[in-house]
């Protein structure tokens, strides 16, 4: 086991970045006088056991090793005076106000649950306004100007390889090295001059002018259309859950927002 993995975690605690509620437990340990709680360590072992490790005897003594570690570093730190420095002050200002925000983020999850009724009205509404009935797997070469896009089509009709220009020459990075491919999705996933130019399009045909957006020149191929498939509701239940605590939460911000007097 490689304690380095979650020694990050462990400086938050070392600074006293998480509240921590005391209890007339003996600590842990001690450090210079200094006490680590148990309480550090039940919340270190649990937030392990959220990414799979066991909680056993040996990894509760390798976080307190690690915590005695940290403490004996931050200590000397703090002796040196480098918590004085603005910059380093500004860094642990700022890790705070994370592990702050990620306690209110929490918080406001645990008291804003939406309900099943209001989780499957918002399934139905994503469902019928977002996606349409068709699905689509284009191919795009995206290229910087209108010139090179048009000579990529007389290049292409000339019998040049779509999927081995797409390589060489889109700025595409994340379709490039896949011929050009974008996957199977709905015309409402694309910007509007793309999805307009790719609907038209059958199964098999190129776009024989060059598409404009925000992101350049496109040529499109379609290679593909079906009838979408609407996962059901169990499957992206969770999904579901997580778009609407987002725009909760956001809304959540904005009030807060509205209320502070800002300078």
């Amino acid at each position: 086991m490689q304690l380095i993995k979650f020694s990050q975690l462990i400086m938050l605690f070392i600074f006293g970045l998480v509240v921590v509620t005391t209890t007339h437990a003996a600590p842990a340990a001690k450090v210079n006088g200094v006490a680590i709680q148990n309480s550090h360590i039940e919340l270190i072992v649990k937030s392990l056991a959220t990414q799979g490790q066991k909680d056993t005897p040996e990894i509760r003594k390798a976080v307190l090793d690690d915590l005695i570690k940290q403490e004996v570093l931050a200590q000397e730190a703090i002796r040196k005076k480098l918590d004085k420095d603005p910059t380093v002050a500004t860094q642990i200002q700022m890790s705070r106000q994370s592990v702050l925000i990620k306690a209110l983020q929490a918080d406001f999850i645990k008291n804003n649950d939406p309900s099943e009724q209001e989780l499957r009205k918002e399934y139905e509404a994503v469902s019928a306004a977002s996606m349409g009935d068709q699905e689509y797997n284009p191919r795009h070469i995206l290229v910087s100007t209108e010139a090179e896009a048009k000579d990529i089509i007389a290049s292409i009709k000339k019998g040049s390889k779509f999927e081995e220009i797409a390589g060489d020459k889109s700025t595409d990075d994340g379709s490039k090295n896949k011929g050009g491919e974008l996957g199977w999705s709905s015309a409402r996933s694309y910007a509007e001059p793309f999805a307009e130019a790719m609907v038209k399009l059958k199964v098999g045909e190129m776009t024989q002018t060059p598409v404009k957006t925000s992101f350049g020149w496109h040529v499109i191929r379609l290679d593909g259309m079906r009838p979408l498939k609407i996962p059901p509701f169990a499957e992206v239940k969770d999904k579901v859950q997580q778009s609407v605590l987002q725009r909760k939460f956001k809304e959540y911000l904005e009030e807060l927002r509205g209320k502070a007097k800002i300078e």
